[in-house]
């Protein structure tokens, strides 16, 4: 059953994913080269810090994403990514690049994760900005995905412990507020008849 959970999550990391390098390739998503940058260090070494701590087959979706969330990273520089780079996002990206570190210090998968969910989370900063200023330029449907995909990965870990299932169950909420955030600006924009 574990193994067909951790498949189901593989797949919807697939199908989340397709859509939204489409659209990244044809303009219409401008992803933040910070937080897809941040978020593809961290994911890969969460992969690694949950294999250690004994997720098992429920480690492998998290594998996937990082391999993928760096070749959007790659992507969101080449085909025309939000360059407009604040002072808030560098911030963002240096708070994530200084605590980095602090994961080869613990030696333990926990403190490595609870350090790694940390910094996965400031990488959402750039992309909450961005989407609250152009809530069209984001997709709802990849986010909800993403959602519904960590909640499979924790269903399918073969020891639900904090070191394993902390960094999906925190980056599924945090794909549900960006989920909330863009239908609010969304519904706000077409109530003031603002521009997106």
């Amino acid at each position: 059953m574990k193994l067909l959970l951790s498949g189901a999550a593989i797949a919807l990391t697939f199908a989340a994913f397709l859509p939204y390098i489409r659209s990244i390739r044809a303009g219409r998503t401008r992803p933040h080269v910070f937080s897809w940058l941040i978020w593809g260090v961290t994911t890969l070494l969460v992969f690694l810090a949950t294999w250690a701590g004994g997720g098992g087959v429920g480690a492998w979706p998290t594998g996937v994403s990082a391999l993928i969330t760096f070749s959007i990273a790659w992507l969101a520089h080449t085909h025309g990514a939000d360059r407009a780079i604040t002072t808030s996002d560098w911030l963002f990206l240096a708070g994530a690049a200084s605590a980095l570190p602090f994961w080869f210090l613990t030696a333990d998968p926990l403190g490595a994760v609870v350090v790694l969910t940390l910094v996965d989370l400031l990488g959402f900063g750039p992309t909450l900005r961005r989407a609250y200023g152009h809530p069209h330029q984001e997709r709802i449907g990849f986010f909800a995905l993403f959602v519904l995909r960590n909640l499979l990965v924790l269903l399918s870990l073969e020891r639900l412990t904090p070191t394993t299932a902390l960094f999906p169950a925190a980056v599924g909420l945090a794909c549900a507020g960006v989920v909330v955030l863009l239908l609010w600006r969304r519904r706000r924009l077409r109530r003031t008849g603002q521009p997106a």
